[in-house]
């Protein structure tokens, strides 16, 4: 019997994906979202008031990225665009903005 190797599981999906992370731009700048979730991202997220945008942007983007992020002058419709095109190339649902 053959056993299911994870991490070959993972490193074929990941390959398929273009990499660990999703680019997008805005404005001059790239920023990166992860296209897995580690567990520990996703159990903060789930104790995270669903409506605190900047919570969860904070955890997915990391510090450093968020401030760079929080210096734009964003809509919650710009965010959700993201989000929705996020979630559309990775398969991570993260609600509608």
């Amino acid at each position: 019997m053959t056993t299911f190797d994870v991490n070959a599981a993972r490193a074929q999906r990941l390959e398929a994906a273009g990499g660990h992370t999703w680019p997008f731009t805005l404005d001059t700048e790239t920023f990166t979202l992860p296209r897995e979730l580690p567990r520990a991202t996703a159990r903060a997220m789930a104790a995270t008031d669903d409506n605190d945008i900047d919570a969860m942007l904070r955890l997915l983007l990391g510090d450093v990225q968020y401030e760079r992020f929080a210096r734009h002058d964003l809509t919650v419709q710009d965010i959700a665009a993201i989000l929705t095109a996020y979630g559309e190339q990775t398969g991570l649902s993260l609600g509608e903005g």
